[in-house]
């Protein structure tokens, strides 16, 4: 018992002098983490932002592709119809 006195006394006086932090120094710490975080919420901002207007122009591309491919269609079935009639005006009569 008589050798853990002093190791006891040692790490209770390390544990007494060194384990508290004053409040201006917690302060400081938190102040800098905050200014990141509302510096990261911003540029979170912005890129949701930027994100959802991308998206927005994606679908409105879409969806004058899918009006594009229907007027394709459409004027396929005329041209094919034309040819048709063409093709039959060709054709000899006996």
């Amino acid at each position: 018992m008589t050798k853990l006195a002093p190791a006891i006394a040692v790490l209770a006086g390390a544990l007494s002098l060194g384990g508290c932090a004053t409040k201006d120094f917690v302060r400081e710490q938190v102040a800098t983490v905050s200014q990141r975080v509302d510096a990261l919420e911003a540029k979170l901002q912005t890129t949701d932002s930027t994100a959802q207007s991308a998206m927005a122009q994606a679908q409105a591309a879409s969806t004058q592709a899918q009006n594009n491919s229907q007027r394709l269609d459409q004027l396929n079935a005329r041209v094919d119809g034309i040819e048709q009639r063409m093709a039959e005006r060709k054709r000899p009569r006996n």
